[in-house]
């Protein structure tokens, strides 16, 4: 590695998630048809919190942030994926694989810090409902969104330093129907074990992170919650249900 990358493959073959012909022709379909939802749900969500003065507020100016973070990350992988069920042959650039490879952990990591912030605006509409639209005004808003952007991209460009400087000088197979970091590392020309070790402790670091302040945020909720009427109490998990819901899958699996 002192030479910087020395690579001399110029594409990687993606090995996919099935061999079997048929099975790919109904996999097409049913990611097709997913993806356009997927694609479909977020815009009328972008639209409705754009064009509707009654929904200019902080919590849904975050919930179009998310849903323009969830297109970007649905978009990384996913038309590469339902294209190369129709092809044979499924290969992917060197450069589109480092791309797949930056805009996921970037956009991932946008997205984790973005479900903090959520928990906060949660935290401060339940406990502090006085000082709601004081605290979390446009410019605050807006500052959290860029913290998210400015982190997801520091822990891109973190993964997109490490991969442009290994080697890759022989397999090319990616055991996957993406370029997944992990996957990658496996193909240099190098013992890899050490700088898996590395990948994965900075990853759980970001998410640990993360977890453990949505658990603060939820805990402070809790317990206003539980010194509240009944009334109130219905009507905070009402608030809280679905975001809680978008965590337990996000950070369970």
């Amino acid at each position: 590695m002192e030479g910087g990358n020395q690579s001399v493959v110029s594409e990687f073959m993606l090995l996919g998630l099935t061999n079997s012909k048929n099975l790919q022709v109904l996999l097409f379909v049913i990611f097709f048809i997913l993806y356009l939802l997927i694609l479909f749900g977020n815009i009328v969500i972008l639209v409705l919190i754009t064009t509707d003065p009654h929904l200019h507020s902080p919590m849904y100016f975050l919930l179009a942030n998310m849903s323009f973070v969830d297109l970007c990350l649905s978009s990384n992988t996913t038309p590469k994926m339902i294209s190369d069920f129709l092809k044979e042959y499924k290969t992917i650039s060197f450069a589109g694989c480092i791309f797949q490879i930056f805009f996921s952990h970037c956009v991932g990591a946008v997205e984790m810090v973005l479900l903090v912030v959520m928990a906060y605006d949660s935290y401060v509409a339940i406990c502090k409902p006085l000082h709601y639209f004081t605290i979390m005004n446009l410019k605050r808003c807006t500052g959290l969104v860029l913290i998210s952007w400015t982190t997801g991209l520091i822990h891109g460009i973190s993964y997109l330093a490490v991969i442009l400087q290994l080697p890759f000088c022989g397999p090319k197979e990616v055991d996957s129907f993406f370029c997944d970091m992990p996957l990658v590392i496996k193909l240099a020309c190098i013992d890899y074990h050490d700088l898996n070790t590395l990948i994965h402790a900075d990853c759980g670091i970001v998410a640990v992170t993360c977890f453990i302040l949505l658990l603060i945020s939820y805990t402070y909720i809790l317990i206003t919650v539980g010194q509240s009427s009944k009334s109130g109490v219905s009507k905070a998990l009402s608030t809280c249900s679905a975001h809680i819901t978008v965590v337990m899958i996000f950070f369970l699996p």
